[in-house]
C-alpha cells in the first residue's frame, strides 16, 4: 500500500511515516498543499490522508480539487477535529474516511485497508455525526426491516452499542463477554445487514430508531 500524507506539522508527518513504514507501508509525506496535489499526479498513491487545518488551503480545499480530478481515488481526512461541521462538510465533498490522529496504529491501519478497498470509514466517536450527515443527504434511505428482524436480542444490543460509536473492547467491557464474542457478533450483524462495514450498520440503526435513548 502506497499512502500520501498531506499535513502541515511536521512532527506528526515525519512520525506517521516512520510508524507505517515500520508496518511495511509505502510513505510518502509532505507539508505543502500545492506540492501534494501535484505529487498525487507522479505517484498515484493507493490513498491520500489530509488534514484539517493548514495554513495555505484546509484539508476539505484540497479534497476538493484532489476529487475534480481523481473521483475515484481514495482520500480520508486524519485530523484532531471532533467538529460536527467538519465531518459532515468533509463527507459532503467525497471523503472516503474521516480519521483521528489520536487512534491506535492497528484501527489506523485497518481503517486504510478498508478505505482502499472502497468502503467509508468514520472514527468510532463520530458515528453518531455520520449517522446525521447520511440521513440528511439521503433520509428514505433504509434497511429492509426484515434484515434487522434477523437479528437476535444480543445482536441489536450490539448494534445500538456500535451506533454510540463504542469500540469492541468497550462493548464487551460494558456488556461483560469477551472482546472475541463481540467480534463473531458483529460479523454477523454486517452479514444479515448485508453491509461492509460497523459504520453502515450504525447508520441504519440510526435511521430505523432501533435504539431507544433513555
Amino acid at each position: 500500500m502506497r499512502v500520501l500524507v498531506i499535513d502541515d506539522h511536521a512532527l506528526f508527518r515525519i512520525g506517521l511515516q516512520e510508524l507505517l513504514e515500520r508496518r511495511g507501508i509505502d510513505v510518502i509525506a509532505i507539508g505543502d498543499c500545492l506540492k501534494g496535489i501535484e505529487t498525487v499526479a507522479h505517484e498515484r498513491p493507493d490513498v491520500v490522508l489530509l488534514d484539517m487545518r493548514m495554513p495555505d488551503m484546509t484539508g476539505t480545499e484540497v479534497l476538493s480539487v484532489l476529487r475534480k480530478h481523481y473521483p475515484q481515488m481514495p482520500i480520508s481526512m486524519l485530523t484532531t477535529s471532533r467538529e460536527e461541521t467538519d465531518v459532515i462538510e468533509a463527507l459532503q465533498n467525497g471523503a472516503q474516511g474521516y480519521l483521528l490522529k489520536d487512534m491506535e496504529p492497528d484501527e489506523l491501519i485497518d481503517a486504510l485497508q478498508q478505505i482502499t478497498k472502497g468502503q467509508t470509514v468514520v472514527a468510532n466517536e463520530l458515528t453518531g455525526i455520520l449517522a446525521k450527515a447520511v440521513q440528511g443527504e439521503q433520509p428514505s434511505s433504509s434497511a429492509p426491516t426484515s434484515s434487522l428482524d434477523d437479528l437476535t436480542p444480543r445482536e441489536r444490543e450490539i448494534l445500538c452499542h456500535l451506533a454510540d460509536g463504542q469500540s469492541n473492547k468497550v462493548i464487551a467491557r460494558n456488556l461483560g463477554i469477551s472482546d472475541g464474542t463481540v467480534k463473531l457478533h458483529v460479523k454477523a450483524i454486517l452479514r444479515k445487514l448485508e453491509v461492509h462495514s460497523r459504520v453502515e450498520a450504525a447508520v441504519i440503526a440510526v435511521e430505523q430508531n432501533l435504539c431507544s435513548r433513555g
